[in-house]
Protein backbone atom coordinates (compact mmCIF):
# COMPACT_ATOMS: atom_id res chain seq x y z
CA UNK A 1 0.00 0.00 0.00
CA UNK A 2 1.30 3.27 -0.71
CA UNK A 3 2.16 5.67 1.65
CA UNK A 4 -0.55 8.51 0.69
CA UNK A 5 -3.20 5.84 1.42
CA UNK A 6 -2.56 6.13 5.27
CA UNK A 7 -4.06 8.39 7.43
CA UNK A 8 -1.75 11.18 8.10
CA UNK A 9 -0.49 12.21 11.64
CA UNK A 10 -1.27 15.51 12.85
CA UNK A 11 0.10 16.24 16.20
CA UNK A 12 -1.35 18.81 18.54
CA UNK A 13 -5.56 17.46 18.78
CA UNK A 14 -7.17 16.01 21.67
CA UNK A 15 -8.87 12.50 22.08
CA UNK A 16 -12.34 12.30 21.30
CA UNK A 17 -13.96 9.79 23.25
CA UNK A 18 -17.22 8.89 24.26
CA UNK A 19 -17.03 8.31 28.55
CA UNK A 20 -19.07 6.09 30.09
CA UNK A 21 -19.93 7.78 33.18
CA UNK A 22 -22.94 5.82 34.40
CA UNK A 23 -22.98 5.02 38.13
CA UNK A 24 -18.98 6.76 37.92
CA UNK A 25 -18.75 9.56 40.92
CA UNK A 26 -18.27 13.20 39.85
CA UNK A 27 -17.49 16.06 42.23
CA UNK A 28 -18.21 19.59 40.25
CA UNK A 29 -17.18 22.59 42.83
CA UNK A 30 -19.07 25.60 41.80
CA UNK A 31 -22.72 26.90 40.91
CA UNK A 32 -22.60 29.71 38.41
CA UNK A 33 -23.65 29.01 34.89
CA UNK A 34 -20.39 27.31 33.77
CA UNK A 35 -21.31 24.97 36.78
CA UNK A 36 -24.94 24.48 35.20
CA UNK A 37 -23.61 23.29 31.60
CA UNK A 38 -21.11 20.92 33.63
CA UNK A 39 -23.78 19.63 35.42
CA UNK A 40 -26.06 19.11 32.62
CA UNK A 41 -23.24 17.25 30.44
CA UNK A 42 -22.78 14.73 33.33
CA UNK A 43 -25.76 14.07 34.46
CA UNK A 44 -27.36 13.32 30.67
CA UNK A 45 -24.68 10.66 30.78
CA UNK A 46 -25.81 9.42 34.41
CA UNK A 47 -23.15 10.41 36.41
CA UNK A 48 -23.21 10.46 40.20
CA UNK A 49 -23.02 13.98 40.90
CA UNK A 50 -22.20 15.45 44.23
CA UNK A 51 -21.77 19.61 43.99
CA UNK A 52 -19.95 21.57 46.52
CA UNK A 53 -20.60 25.33 46.87
CA UNK A 54 -22.78 27.77 49.20
CA UNK A 55 -26.27 28.74 48.27
CA UNK A 56 -25.45 32.47 48.10
CA UNK A 57 -23.53 31.44 45.12
CA UNK A 58 -26.11 28.83 43.12
CA UNK A 59 -27.36 31.03 39.95
CA UNK A 60 -30.54 30.33 38.74
CA UNK A 61 -30.35 27.37 36.92
CA UNK A 62 -28.39 25.40 39.56
CA UNK A 63 -30.94 26.07 42.20
CA UNK A 64 -33.64 25.06 40.09
CA UNK A 65 -31.34 21.20 38.80
CA UNK A 66 -31.00 21.19 43.07
CA UNK A 67 -33.96 22.19 44.74
CA UNK A 68 -36.79 21.65 42.26
CA UNK A 69 -35.31 18.82 39.41
CA UNK A 70 -33.38 17.07 42.46
CA UNK A 71 -31.10 15.65 40.02
CA UNK A 72 -27.90 16.29 41.99
CA UNK A 73 -27.36 13.46 44.50
CA UNK A 74 -25.31 14.80 47.41
CA UNK A 75 -25.20 18.68 47.51
CA UNK A 76 -22.98 20.88 50.46
CA UNK A 77 -24.13 24.17 50.72
CA UNK A 78 -20.65 25.24 52.07
CA UNK A 79 -16.89 26.16 50.90
CA UNK A 80 -14.40 23.23 49.62
CA UNK A 81 -13.32 21.77 52.22
CA UNK A 82 -9.96 20.95 51.11
CA UNK A 83 -7.62 17.32 50.15
CA UNK A 84 -10.23 15.50 52.44
CA UNK A 85 -13.25 16.04 50.57
CA UNK A 86 -11.23 14.12 47.48
CA UNK A 87 -9.80 11.86 50.46
CA UNK A 88 -12.84 11.02 52.26
CA UNK A 89 -16.14 11.80 50.07
CA UNK A 90 -19.37 10.81 52.03
CA UNK A 91 -19.23 6.64 50.47
CA UNK A 92 -16.09 6.65 50.69
CA UNK A 93 -16.44 5.43 47.52
CA UNK A 94 -13.01 7.87 45.18
CA UNK A 95 -14.22 10.25 42.78
CA UNK A 96 -13.99 9.33 38.61
CA UNK A 97 -13.87 13.34 37.64
CA UNK A 98 -13.34 16.20 39.27
CA UNK A 99 -14.95 19.50 37.94
CA UNK A 100 -13.91 23.07 38.94
CA UNK A 101 -15.86 26.51 37.74
CA UNK A 102 -15.37 28.99 40.01
CA UNK A 103 -13.76 32.84 40.23
CA UNK A 104 -11.09 32.03 42.73
CA UNK A 105 -8.15 30.81 40.41
CA UNK A 106 -6.18 29.74 43.58
CA UNK A 107 -8.23 27.15 44.84
CA UNK A 108 -8.79 26.28 41.22
CA UNK A 109 -5.48 25.39 40.24
CA UNK A 110 -5.17 24.04 44.51
CA UNK A 111 -7.67 21.42 43.60
CA UNK A 112 -6.43 20.86 40.29
CA UNK A 113 -3.26 19.61 41.75
CA UNK A 114 -4.91 17.60 44.32
CA UNK A 115 -6.80 15.46 41.85
CA UNK A 116 -3.61 15.02 39.73
CA UNK A 117 -2.03 13.51 42.88
CA UNK A 118 -4.44 11.10 43.15
CA UNK A 119 -4.81 10.45 39.44
CA UNK A 120 -8.71 11.45 39.50
CA UNK A 121 -8.65 13.27 35.98
CA UNK A 122 -10.11 17.21 36.44
CA UNK A 123 -11.02 19.83 34.43
CA UNK A 124 -11.20 23.98 35.54
CA UNK A 125 -13.53 25.80 33.79
CA UNK A 126 -11.42 28.13 31.25
CA UNK A 127 -7.88 27.33 32.16
CA UNK A 128 -6.86 24.71 29.04
CA UNK A 129 -3.00 23.98 30.76
CA UNK A 130 -4.85 22.77 33.87
CA UNK A 131 -7.48 20.43 31.85
CA UNK A 132 -7.14 17.21 31.35
CA UNK A 133 -9.60 17.04 29.29
CA UNK A 134 -12.27 19.63 27.71
CA UNK A 135 -15.97 19.87 27.10
CA UNK A 136 -16.62 20.95 23.94
CA UNK A 137 -19.92 22.44 21.83
CA UNK A 138 -22.60 19.38 21.70
CA UNK A 139 -25.28 18.60 19.77
CA UNK A 140 -27.75 15.59 21.60
CA UNK A 141 -30.18 14.37 19.00
CA UNK A 142 -31.30 11.35 20.98
CA UNK A 143 -28.77 9.04 20.36
CA UNK A 144 -26.71 10.41 18.25
CA UNK A 145 -24.04 13.31 19.76
CA UNK A 146 -21.47 15.34 18.25
CA UNK A 147 -18.96 17.20 19.81
CA UNK A 148 -16.93 20.32 18.30
CA UNK A 149 -13.80 20.77 19.97
CA UNK A 150 -11.18 23.54 19.55
CA UNK A 151 -8.75 22.07 22.19
CA UNK A 152 -10.08 25.36 23.85
CA UNK A 153 -8.55 27.86 21.40
CA UNK A 154 -11.89 29.26 20.40
CA UNK A 155 -14.78 28.04 21.93
CA UNK A 156 -16.85 30.69 20.50
CA UNK A 157 -16.03 29.42 17.41
CA UNK A 158 -17.02 25.49 18.66
CA UNK A 159 -20.45 26.92 19.07
CA UNK A 160 -20.86 28.63 16.04
CA UNK A 161 -19.44 25.57 14.12
CA UNK A 162 -22.39 23.68 15.82
CA UNK A 163 -24.62 25.68 15.08
CA UNK A 164 -23.99 24.93 11.33
CA UNK A 165 -23.78 21.34 11.55
CA UNK A 166 -26.43 20.91 13.97
CA UNK A 167 -28.89 23.00 11.12
CA UNK A 168 -27.66 20.58 8.28
CA UNK A 169 -28.57 17.30 10.66
CA UNK A 170 -32.02 15.84 8.84
CA UNK A 171 -34.81 16.15 11.98
CA UNK A 172 -35.54 12.81 11.59
CA UNK A 173 -32.35 11.13 12.22
CA UNK A 174 -32.27 10.54 16.18
CA UNK A 175 -35.70 8.29 15.17
CA UNK A 176 -33.62 6.67 12.39
CA UNK A 177 -30.49 5.45 15.12
CA UNK A 178 -33.21 4.35 17.59
CA UNK A 179 -35.21 2.16 15.33
CA UNK A 180 -31.30 0.52 13.63
CA UNK A 181 -30.33 0.41 17.19
CA UNK A 182 -33.44 -1.70 18.17
CA UNK A 183 -32.10 -4.01 14.88
CA UNK A 184 -29.34 -4.20 15.80
CA UNK A 185 -30.08 -5.83 19.23
CA UNK A 186 -32.49 -8.47 17.34
CA UNK A 187 -30.00 -9.31 15.18
CA UNK A 188 -27.21 -10.09 18.40
CA UNK A 189 -30.45 -12.18 19.48
CA UNK A 190 -30.47 -13.96 16.29
CA UNK A 191 -26.93 -14.55 15.56
CA UNK A 192 -25.28 -14.07 19.53
CA UNK A 193 -21.87 -15.40 18.37
CA UNK A 194 -18.74 -13.26 18.90
CA UNK A 195 -17.25 -14.78 15.85
CA UNK A 196 -20.12 -13.72 13.94
CA UNK A 197 -19.55 -10.15 14.96
CA UNK A 198 -17.77 -8.80 11.91
CA UNK A 199 -20.57 -10.53 9.51
CA UNK A 200 -22.86 -8.83 11.71
CA UNK A 201 -20.99 -5.03 11.42
CA UNK A 202 -20.94 -5.61 7.72
CA UNK A 203 -24.77 -6.91 7.24
CA UNK A 204 -26.15 -3.43 9.48
CA UNK A 205 -23.75 -1.88 6.95
CA UNK A 206 -25.78 -2.61 3.82
CA UNK A 207 -29.17 -1.90 5.78
CA UNK A 208 -28.24 1.67 6.53
CA UNK A 209 -26.99 1.85 2.37
CA UNK A 210 -29.77 0.20 1.70
CA UNK A 211 -32.39 1.88 3.06
CA UNK A 212 -32.88 5.57 2.76
CA UNK A 213 -32.73 7.46 6.32
CA UNK A 214 -36.34 8.36 5.67
CA UNK A 215 -37.00 4.58 5.16
CA UNK A 216 -34.91 3.66 8.44
CA UNK A 217 -37.23 6.42 10.52
CA UNK A 218 -40.09 4.41 9.34
CA UNK A 219 -39.11 0.92 10.45
CA UNK A 220 -41.57 -0.67 12.26
CA UNK A 221 -40.44 -3.92 14.48
CA UNK A 222 -42.72 -6.53 11.76
CA UNK A 223 -40.71 -4.69 9.17
CA UNK A 224 -37.47 -5.67 11.31
CA UNK A 225 -38.58 -9.35 11.45
CA UNK A 226 -39.00 -9.33 7.42
CA UNK A 227 -35.51 -7.73 7.13
CA UNK A 228 -34.06 -10.15 9.53
CA UNK A 229 -35.24 -13.11 7.77
CA UNK A 230 -32.58 -11.88 4.94
CA UNK A 231 -29.62 -12.43 7.47
CA UNK A 232 -30.33 -16.44 7.12
CA UNK A 233 -30.18 -15.91 3.78
CA UNK A 234 -27.31 -13.78 3.54
CA UNK A 235 -29.14 -10.72 1.81
CA UNK A 236 -30.46 -7.64 2.84
CA UNK A 237 -34.33 -7.00 1.54
CA UNK A 238 -35.22 -3.59 0.60
CA UNK A 239 -37.67 -1.02 1.41
CA UNK A 240 -39.84 -2.13 -1.20
CA UNK A 241 -39.02 -5.73 -0.77
CA UNK A 242 -40.60 -5.40 2.48
CA UNK A 243 -43.05 -3.35 2.59
CA UNK A 244 -44.42 -5.68 -0.88
CA UNK A 245 -44.48 -2.20 -2.94
CA UNK A 246 -44.72 -3.42 -6.55
CA UNK A 247 -43.76 -1.32 -9.64
CA UNK A 248 -46.72 0.00 -10.96
CA UNK A 249 -46.29 0.55 -15.29
CA UNK A 250 -48.20 2.67 -16.98
CA UNK A 251 -48.56 2.59 -20.28
CA UNK A 252 -47.24 4.57 -22.88
CA UNK A 253 -50.00 7.05 -24.83
CA UNK A 254 -48.45 8.72 -27.76
CA UNK A 255 -48.91 12.35 -27.40
CA UNK A 256 -49.93 14.27 -31.09
CA UNK A 257 -47.01 16.11 -32.48
CA UNK A 258 -46.55 19.95 -33.48
CA UNK A 259 -47.55 19.10 -36.62
CA UNK A 260 -50.69 17.25 -36.14
CA UNK A 261 -51.99 20.33 -33.63
CA UNK A 262 -51.45 22.55 -36.34
CA UNK A 263 -52.73 20.86 -39.36
CA UNK A 264 -56.39 19.89 -37.09
CA UNK A 265 -56.15 23.51 -35.32
CA UNK A 266 -54.90 26.06 -37.41
CA UNK A 267 -54.41 24.91 -41.00
CA UNK A 268 -50.91 24.16 -42.69
CA UNK A 269 -49.30 25.35 -45.50
CA UNK A 270 -49.74 23.27 -48.86
CA UNK A 271 -45.47 23.33 -49.42
CA UNK A 272 -43.91 23.31 -45.87
CA UNK A 273 -46.66 22.02 -44.12
CA UNK A 274 -46.12 24.11 -41.33
CA UNK A 275 -48.54 26.32 -39.42
CA UNK A 276 -49.94 28.60 -42.44
CA UNK A 277 -48.08 32.28 -42.28
CA UNK A 278 -50.65 33.77 -43.48
CA UNK A 279 -53.15 32.02 -41.10
CA UNK A 280 -50.93 33.49 -38.44
CA UNK A 281 -51.01 36.64 -39.51
CA UNK A 282 -54.52 37.04 -39.41
CA UNK A 283 -55.41 35.23 -36.37
CA UNK A 284 -52.44 37.58 -34.61
CA UNK A 285 -53.68 40.60 -35.53
CA UNK A 286 -57.64 39.35 -34.73
CA UNK A 287 -55.94 38.85 -30.97
CA UNK A 288 -54.47 42.08 -31.19
CA UNK A 289 -57.60 43.44 -32.28
CA UNK A 290 -59.72 42.08 -29.41
CA UNK A 291 -57.45 42.85 -26.48
CA UNK A 292 -57.31 46.98 -28.30
CA UNK A 293 -61.59 46.63 -28.41
CA UNK A 294 -61.39 45.69 -24.46
CA UNK A 295 -58.85 48.67 -23.39
CA UNK A 296 -60.52 51.19 -24.92
CA UNK A 297 -63.82 49.87 -23.35
CA UNK A 298 -62.48 49.59 -20.03
CA UNK A 299 -60.99 52.82 -20.20
CA UNK A 300 -64.15 54.63 -21.69
CA UNK A 301 -66.59 53.27 -18.69
CA UNK A 302 -63.91 54.43 -16.14
CA UNK A 303 -64.20 57.21 -17.29
CA UNK A 304 -67.68 57.31 -17.15
CA UNK A 305 -67.92 56.37 -14.05
CA UNK A 306 -65.30 58.86 -12.81
CA UNK A 307 -67.72 61.88 -14.42
CA UNK A 308 -70.84 60.38 -13.03
CA UNK A 309 -69.53 61.00 -9.41
CA UNK A 310 -70.79 63.97 -7.24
Amino acid sequence: MAAKEYHEIVPGAGLILSWQLKGKKVLLVGGGPVAAGRLVNVKDADAHLTVICPSSGLCGEMKHRIYTENVVDVYHDRLFGGASELDAPEDGRRFDMVLTAIDDAELSRSICHMARARKIPVNVADVPPECDFYFGSLIRRGPLQVMVSTGGKGPKIASQTRRVIERALPENIDNAIERVGKLRAKLREVAPEQKQGPKRMRWMIDVCEKWSLDQLSDMTDDDMEEILKGWKKGTVPTYRQVRGIKWKIIPFIALPTAKQINKSLFGTCPVVGAISPWLSGVLGATAGAAVASAFFVLRSQTRHSLMSVP
